[in-house]
């Protein structure tokens, strides 16, 4: 772009400003620079947002690595960006750093309906209706994701199977799920609605190859499990 032609960001069409591509797109979709003019935030008089990005990454030998290893003040003397921009870009580059360092939190493994209980009793103490809760397993039976999927009245909810299955498919390595609902009449024998949602789960997870381990029924500090009652 010629400098009689420049245009600020807030001018360009709306799918190229790289903070609303990012909304729209996600921030896989960005090259390096947009990701950086988004730190930069503002530009110059003469220069976008995205122009900056473009010269620190230059500085950078185009190297993300070799960017990682610029000092405070090689950052602030590029033309633009000072010393504010630099500490914001600085600190993007450590929180970088100590995440490539960082080790994921331990994923709970279920080995029993002991542990589904242990897991989700919490979220069910003190509810005053029925719901429906799914946990998400890998191979390995670690919890992947818990979510409440259905909210029912005092004595019954419904949840529909398309609905857990889908997310079970959205959910990146799910191979088993647990299901539990809670009771807040303190009675834990199953209805039959109960027991056909058990096997109409069991039934299309045979079908998907996402196995189900177990329902619980939770009720005042205790459960009833489908598996140890050897309903599965």
């Amino acid at each position: 772009m010629k400098m009689s032609e420049f245009q600020p960001i807030t001018q360009w069409n709306a799918d190229d400003r790289p903070r609303e591509k990012m909304i729209r797109l996600g921030p896989s979709a960005l090259s390096h620079a947009e990701l950086l003019a988004i730190l930069i935030n503002t530009g110059t008089a003469r220069h976008s947002a995205l122009d900056l990005g473009r010269a620190v990454l230059k500085a950078g030998r185009d190297n993300l690595l070799e960017l990682g290893r610029l000092s405070l003040s090689d950052l602030s003397a590029i033309h633009g960006i000072g010393q504010k921009k630099a500490v914001t870009l600085m600190a993007a580059l450590e929180l970088g750093r100590r995440r490539q360092g960082a080790e994921g939190p331990e994923r709970p493994q279920i080995s029993s309906s002991r542990d589904i209980f242990r897991l989700l009793n919490p979220f069910f103490l003190d509810k005053s209706a029925e719901e429906f809760v799914v946990v998400y397993l890998n191979q390995a039976h670690r919890v992947l994701h818990t979510e409440a999927l259905s909210k029912g009245g005092l004595t019954a909810t419904v949840v529909d199977p398309r609905l857990i299955f889908r997310r079970a498919l959205e959910v990146k390595g799910t191979c088993r799920i647990a299901l539990a609902h809670n009771h807040p009449s303190g009675q834990l024998q199953p209805s039959e609605a109960d027991r056909q949602l058990t096997q109409r789960v069991r039934d299309s997870g045979l079908l998907l190859d996402i196995r189900l381990l177990d329902h619980l029924i939770l009720a005042e500090n205790r459960y009833y499990s489908f598996a140890d009652e050897g309903l599965l």
